[in-house]
C-alpha cells in the first residue's frame, strides 16, 4: 500500500568506484536528520543490495519517510540488465514498478516506535506542502535527465525561477580552483537580462568553500548566495534575487535545491570528463591517419556501439612495412572499457612492432597469441583477421590470417563472392597454437570484405543478418562500387536490418585493387 511521503530527500549519483561511499554517506544523512539512527545498519545495508542492482548508468536514491516507516527507491531510466532480486533484510514490502521509461525499485523499511515517533515528529515540522513536494521532485527529475556540465546551469536557473526568486544567476569553478566565471543568467522579464547582467559584473560572488549561504545586496535586489558543493568540493555559487526580503522557507528550499544542483553537476562534470579520457583512449587505438597505399583502393567504418563513457572492442590498422608491402588487421577483443582496451592497445601496438621486425603473419599471430596468454587473468579472448598487402601486376597479393574471426569475402566484378580465408583458432585462448597464411589475390577491379560481428551477428527477432549468407548478398549488390561506397553501403543494411539501435561495436574494412 502506497502512503504519501511526509518528507522526501533524494540524490543523483553516477556508477563508479566512488559512488559506493558517496551513497552511504547520503544513506547517513538521512537517517541522521531524521532522528532514525536505529535503523541506520539495515538502511545502508538495504541501500547497498539496491545499489548494487542498479546497471551502469547514473541512478537517484530516493527516501521517502511515511510516518512509520521509510521507503526507498532506485530510479533509473530503463536500464538492459537483468531483474532486481529482492533484498535479503527483512523488509515490510519492496518490489519493482516501470513508468515512462524508467525503472524504481523499491523498499519500505518500518519504523521502532521511538524512531517512529522522532522522525514523524521532524517530518511535520519540516515537511513542506504537496505542491513543493511536486517541485523538488520535478527539480530532481530535471537535474537528473542531462549529463552535460553546461546544461545543468541553465536547467538549476530556470529551476528556481520565478518560484523562488525574480532571477537566478549561476557561477561555476574548477573544484574550488580559480575565478568564479558567470555561467547562466536567467530573469522572469527576460528584457531585463542584459541589464542585470551589467550590474552583476561588479560584484564580488562569495566563494563556494565559504561557510554557506549568504545575503548579499545588489542594487534594488536581495540576493541569496547559495554555495554549491558536492563530495567535499566547491563547484560554484547559485545567486538568487528577489525584490523583497526572502523568507525562511525559501531560503530552506534554496538549499535543498542547491545541494541537488551541486550533486548533478558534480555527476555532470565526472561523466564528461571520463568520456573525454575515453575518446582519447578511444583514437589511441585506431589508425593516427589514413594512409595512401599504391594500387589500393581502401575504405573503412567504424562505430562504437556504447554510450562515450565507454571504449568499444573493436579495432582495425592499415600500416606500412619493409620492401613496399603493407600490413592491415581488423579485430575483436571479447567485451568493453578499459579491460577490452588494455587488450587492444597491446594487440595493435604488438601487431605494428611485430611486422616491421620482419615477422611473417602467420608468426606475428602465434606471438600475439603468447603476449595475450601471458596477462593471465587480464587476457581477454580477441578474433582477429590480419594480413600483408603486396602490389603485383595483375593487382594485389594478400597473405592473410584469420583467428576466428568472421569469414572474409572477395567480390568479383562480375558480381560472385568467394570466402578467402580458413578458419582457424581465435587469440587468447590455447597456448602453443600455429596459424597458417592463406594466399589470396585481388585482380584488378576486386574488392575484400572483413566485418567484425557488429555486422553478421546484427539481430532482428530471431534472425541474424548474416543468416543463409546474408552478407555475401550484400556484397554481391556492391559491384562495381568504390571501396568507401562499399563500407558504407554495408553501413546502412546493418543500420536498417533491424529497428532497434546495435548494441554491439561495428567495424568495417573493405580493400580494392584499384
Amino acid at each position: 500500500m502506497t502512503s504519501t511521503p511526509r518528507a522526501v530527500l533524494a540524490a543523483t549519483f553516477v556508477p563508479g568506484e566512488a559512488s559506493g561511499d558517496a551513497v552511504r554517506r547520503f544513506t547517513r544523512e538521512v537517517m541522521t536528520a531524521w532522528a532514525a539512527p536505529s535503523v541506520l545498519p539495515a538502511a545502508e545495508r538495504l541501500t547497498e543490495e539496491m545499489v548494487a542492482q542498479a546497471d551502469h548508468a547514473p541512478f537517484e536514491v530516493v527516501w521517502g519517510h511515511e510516518g512509520d516507516s521509510m521507503r526507498l527507491e532506485i530510479r533509473q531510466k530503463e536500464p538492459t540488465g537483468s531483474h532486481p532480486e529482492g533484498p535479503t533484510i527483512p523488509v515490510a514490502e519492496w518490489g519493482v514498478t516501470h513508468s515512462s521509461g524508467t525503472r524504481v525499485q523499491w523498499a519500505r523499511l518500518t519504523l521502532p516506535d521511538a524512531s517512529r515517533r522522532m522522525a514523524a515528529e521532524w517530518a511535520e515540522e519540516s515537511a513542506p506542502g504537496p505542491f513543493w513536494l511536486g517541485f523538488l521532485a520535478d527539480a530532481s527529475d530535471l537535474l537528473a535527465g542531462t549529463l552535460d556540465p553546461d546544461m545543468v546551469p541553465a536547467i538549476i536557473a530556470q529551476i528556481v525561477v520565478p518560484r523562488l526568486a525574480t532571477w537566478c544567476a549561476v557561477y561555476t569553478c574548477d573544484e574550488g580552483l580559480g575565478p568564479l566565471r558567470p555561467a547562466y543568467l536567467w530573469h522572469a522579464d527576460e528584457a531585463r537580462i542584459d541589464a542585470l547582467r551589467e550590474q552583476l559584473a561588479g560584484v564580488d560572488i562569495p566563494s563556494p568553500e565559504g561557510p554557506g549561504t549568504s545575503m548579499m545586496s545588489v542594487a534594488s535586489w536581495q540576493v541569496l548566495a547559495v554555495p554549491l558543493r558536492a563530495r567535499g568540493r566547491g563547484l560554484g555559487v547559485m545567486c538568487l534575487g528577489r525584490g523583497d526580503r526572502f523568507p525562511d522557507d525559501i531560503i530552506q528550499f534554496a538549499d535543498d535545491i542547491g545541494r541537488r544542483a551541486a550533486l548533478a553537476m558534480d555527476n555532470a562534470r565526472l561523466y564528461a570528463q571520463q568520456a573525454a579520457a575515453n575518446r582519447a583512449l578511444q583514437r589511441s587505438l585506431l589508425p593516427p591517419d589514413e594512409p595512401e597505399v599504391p594500387g589500393l583502393d581502401y575504405g573503412v567504418v567504424y562505430e562504437p556501439a556504447g554510450e562515450t563513457n565507454e571504449v568499444g572492442g573493436d579495432f582495425y590498422d592499415l600500416f606500412a612495412v619493409a620492401d613496399g608491402a603493407w600490413r592491415f588487421a581488423i579485430g575483436d577483443v571479447c567485451g568493453t572499457g578499459p579491460e577490452a582496451a588494455a587488450v587492444t592497445g597491446l594487440a595493435r601496438h604488438a601487431l605494428r612492432l611485430l611486422a616491421r621486425e620482419g615477422h611473417g603473419v602467420a608468426d606475428v599471430l602465434y606471438r600475439l597469441n603468447e603476449a595475450i596468454l601471458d596477462e593471465g587473468e587480464r587476457a581477454r579472448f580477441l578474433t582477429l583477421l590480419h594480413g600483408e598487402i603486396t602490389p603485383v601486376p595483375e593487382g594485389l597479393e594478400i597473405r592473410l590470417v584469420s583467428a576466428g574471426h568472421p569469414e572474409a569475402l572477395r567480390l568479383r566484378p562480375s558480381g560472385q563472392v568467394d570466402v578467402v580465408a580458413t578458419p582457424q583458432s581465435l587469440l587468447g585462448v590455447f597456448p602453443e597454437v600455429t596459424y597458417e597464411e592463406d594466399v589470396v589475390r585481388l585482380d584488378h577491379g576486386d574488392v575484400l570484405l572483413a566485418v567484425t560481428d557488429g555486422v553478421t551477428e546484427r539481430r532482428s527477432g530471431d534472425r541474424l543478418l548474416d543468416d543463409d549468407g546474408g552478407l555475401a548478398r550484400l556484397l554481391a549488390e556492391c559491384a562495381g562500387l568504390s571501396a568507401q561506397a562499399v563500407a558504407e553501403r554495408i553501413r546502412r543494411r546493418v543500420q536498417d536490418f533491424a529497428s532497434e539501435p546495435s548494441a554491439d561495436d561495428l567495424a568495417i574494412l573493405v580493400l580494392r585493387a584499384a
